[in-house]
């Protein structure tokens, strides 16, 4: 029972994570802590960004669960060991794939990797606080796919 317990939270902690992105994003990165969150609509000058204090709060949260639940490797161990999955491949979509802070996985042939680019494009349209679209990170709804086959035919 334990084992299942601990597999459902690790899941739970992925699952819950894109979620709670589009809700940080939309109603605070867009909100209140728009300060930290306008370096990513403005062009980059070195590696980091304001907007990188994003995930040094999310991973403390995660780190600390993990370090919470290792003395038992409990529940509260693989809700931090998801939430921190997620903030791997979050990276690896969202800062490698989508805006090349790394030079790799620069094309896809997959229709739903390209779609993310471009909802992301179209989120990226709006330099502002307000008037964004397109929230979410690794989920990408049918309208952000369907603009993006009706944009390329």
């Amino acid at each position: 029972m334990e084992i299942a317990i601990n597999i459902l939270a690790l899941l739970f902690g992925f699952t819950i994570m894109e979620g709670v992105a589009w809700f940080t994003h939309k109603y605070i990165m867009h909100g209140f802590l728009w300060s930290w969150h306008k370096s990513h609509h403005e062009p980059r000058h070195g590696m980091f960004e304001k907007n990188d204090l994003f995930a040094l709060v999310f991973g403390s949260i995660a780190a600390i669960l993990i370090i919470i639940g290792s003395h038992n490797l409990d529940w509260k161990f693989f809700l931090g060991i998801g939430i921190s999955i997620y903030g791997l491949a979050y990276f690896l979509v969202h800062d490698v794939f989508v805006h090349q802070r790394i030079k790799l996985f620069r094309n896809t042939k997959s229709t739903y990797f390209s779609a993310m680019r471009f909802a992301h494009k179209i989120h990226h349209k709006t330099t502002g606080k307000h008037g964004a679209e397109a929230f979410g990170f690794l989920f990408v709804s049918m309208k952000y796919i369907n603009k993006f086959k009706k944009n390329k035919a």
